[in-house]
């Protein structure tokens, strides 16, 4: 029973000695490879900013062409109206001519 009870004892020790004991140093390998792995990070965070810059930009050009076509399709409508207005107003001028009667002599 004695030598029991001092194996459980030492084996107590050991495993408190070996809890205590400092962790290991990063290796350089390890270092090597957490540095490679951040500069791979590093490197698809600028291609995903530069994809984001390329839509931005498809984005923009294809609201200013949507703006340029709205624009012309109103510069029509207003020149259509305008032309209508002046043959509605030139077809008021006739009619009112033929109908009134030439002055006596």
């Amino acid at each position: 029973m004695k030598k029991t009870i001092a194996t459980l004892i030492a084996g107590l020790f050991a495993t408190a000695a070996f809890a205590q004991a400092p962790a290991p140093a990063a290796t350089p390998a390890a270092a090597k490879v957490e540095a490679k792995q951040e500069k791979q990070a590093a490197k698809a965070e600028v291609k995903e900013a530069k994809v984001e810059a390329k839509e931005a930009k498809v984005d923009a050009k294809a609201e200013a062409k949507a703006d340029v076509k709205a624009t012309k399709v109103a510069a029509k409508h207003t020149k259509a109206k305008a032309k209508h207005a002046a043959k509605t107003e030139a077809a008021k001028d006739t009619t009112v001519a033929a109908v009134t009667p030439a002055p006596a002599k």
